[in-house]
């Protein structure tokens, strides 16, 4: 059996909010798999909430660029040695430069990213020097390049550069993409996914995998009540609503207006663009939770 610290019972308490000893006795009953014991903890109604457990990761920030017709965009993540330099205007600017060589580029990964041409050489001699400039250590930790040719691509920056989205969104006419009334829209859904951290834009694309595990909770849940079990499968398609209302991008509530939801704001947007708007797919980085 594994060792169930003090400081692993301290880290699912912060994680869950839930009191010291149901932590420990959840520890002790998942043999100190601390994931296992967060679903234990929920099983039992006693979480109150799970905050993810982010890595110790150096300092750094995320960049984005969209490209000026809105077809292609990147978000890649920057990683340095202080919080001085992770702030550092010419730091942050090469990583929205870097940002637009994936773009433009296409790169398979980091390695083919650094033979790119980048100003007078290329990304590697690029980011050599900026080492050289800025005196500390620099590392291209991760990207992902997104294309939109049918819509437009928006993107947000949250808390200088520890997170940052791109969000891409289909629609009918070229000439929305500059429309003011779909410009702010799609720059508060990009805000809403850095918010609220959905696990997918729509029901649909919610991974099976995610929807099993949430279920196989709730039926636990259920059955600890001791109703029926058709009252049981009531109460688990309720939860799952929840869920769907939590964690889908779609189905959220707008963040600056908690009248609406996401889907209701898009069609309303639509109206008022003249075109039918829709969210494709998001991307949501937060800094240090790569491997």
């Amino acid at each position: 059996m594994a060792q169930v610290t003090a400081a692993l019972v301290k880290q699912l308490r912060e994680m869950t909010n839930s009191p010291m000893m149901e932590c420990k006795k959840a520890l002790v009953k998942a043999d100190g798999d601390i994931d296992r014991a967060v679903d234990i903890l929920r099983e039992m109604g006693v979480a109150k909430a799970v905050k993810r457990a982010g890595r110790a990761t150096n300092e750094g920030t995320i960049g984005t660029y969209v490209s000026e017709d809105g077809h292609t965009a990147a978000i890649l993540e920057l990683s340095c040695e202080t919080d001085f330099v992770g702030t550092n205007p010419k730091f942050t600017g090469f990583a929205a430069d870097l940002a637009k060589v994936v773009a433009e580029n296409d790169p398979a990964d980091v390695e083919a990213l650094k033979a790119c041409k980048m100003g007078q050489g290329t990304v590697d001699t690029e980011l050599t020097e900026m080492i050289h400039i800025i005196g500390e250590n620099m590392k291209i930790m991760r990207f992902t390049r997104v294309e939109q040719p049918e819509g437009g691509i928006a993107g947000y920056i949250h808390l200088g550069g520890k997170l940052a989205s791109l969000v891409s969104f289909s629609f009918g006419k070229a000439e929305t993409n500059a429309n003011e009334t779909f410009k702010t829209f799609a720059h508060d859904v990009a805000m809403q996914v850095v918010a609220a951290d959905p696990v997918s834009a729509t029901i649909e694309d919610v991974p099976a995998d995610v929807l099993e595990h949430e279920k196989a909770i709730y039926a636990v849940q259920a059955a600890e009540s001791g109703k029926p079990e058709f009252v049981q499968q009531k109460m688990v398609e309720g939860r799952v609503n929840k869920f769907y209302k939590e964690s889908v991008l779609s189905e959220q509530v707008f963040i600056k207006d908690n009248d609406t939801t996401i889907s209701e704001l898009a069609k309303k947007v639509s109206k008022e663009a003249g075109d039918d708007i829709k969210i494709v797919s998001f991307v949501r980085f937060s800094f240090g939770e790569a491997e």
